[in-house]
């Protein structure tokens, strides 16, 4: 099975990505399966009803999120309703959405998991043991588990992936919008990577105008960002997933510019 996983998505110029780049890879590559992080897909900051259609309508099957995926308050309502888009499973309980979901591709069961680290991030449950908790579910019917975990700390992300070593299918960073080189099959079968990367604009300070983000390390002044606007850069990764153990026979890392 092939799964693609597309980084997170920022703005208009990340959606155009999408738009344009996506059926031809889905095609070339014989993707079976497509996720992408949404929590910077509308303007840059969270997710509305509006974008989250239009990228379902480009042929992404499921969405990842993070700590942005509130940003629009429409999100509240639209995650109660709409389990395609995750967002973390460690949020405390009584948070809207789901943080899994078990979707049918062919014969096989896959399942998709979104998980937020808490260094440098905002206080959230124990992402290893709520991820312990979750797994047991999701296993009881699907052997193929993929996991984006929404993180700051490279450390915190590497143990992660080693802590999930052989019991899931892959671990997936993202967060910081730089694709990292470390794309790598772990020594019990899991593909991992510390950060898939961004699709949105490639001129830009993670997504952000470079003149408003050097203004502010001028100054220290706050301000109001807004999402830069040009070229491109499309950044994923390709999974190859084997139908009987559940893991990662490669994992190769995918970056376009338009």
């Amino acid at each position: 099975m092939n799964i693609l996983f597309i980084g997170d998505i920022v703005g208009k110029v990340g959606r155009r990505l999408i738009k344009s780049l996506l059926p031809k890879i889905v095609k070339e590559y014989a993707i079976d399966l497509t996720v992408a992080n949404c929590e910077n897909a509308a303007g840059g900051f969270g997710i509305t009803g509006k974008v989250a259609n239009e990228l379902f309508s480009c042929g992404i099957h499921i969405m990842t999120s993070g700590n942005h995926i509130w940003d629009k308050k429409e999100a509240l309502s639209l995650l109660s309703k709409e389990n395609r888009i995750l967002r973390p499973i460690n949020y405390p309980p009584g948070v809207p959405g789901v943080g899994s979901i078990i979707t049918r591709i062919r014969d096989r069961k896959v399942a998709v998991m979104n998980v937020s680290g808490r260094v440098f991030m905002s206080l959230m449950d124990c992402p290893f043991r709520r991820s312990d908790e979750e797994l047991k579910t999701l296993k009881e019917e699907a052997d193929i588990v993929i996991v984006d975990f929404h993180a700051e700390a490279t450390s915190e992300k590497i143990a992660y992936g080693y802590y999930m070593d052989g019991r899931v299918s892959a671990v997936l960073g993202t967060h910081t919008h730089v694709q990292t080189a470390d794309e790598q099959i772990l020594p019990k079968g899991t593909g991992y990577i510390t950060d898939v990367g961004m699709t949105g604009p490639s001129v830009s300070v993670i997504g952000v105008d470079v003149k408003q983000i050097i203004e502010r390390f001028l100054t220290s002044l706050p301000r109001k960002f807004d999402t830069a606007k040009g070229e491109g850069i499309f950044s994923a990764v390709i999974l190859e997933i084997d139908d009987e153990s559940g893991l990662c026979s490669s994992i190769e890392r995918l970056q376009m510019r338009q």
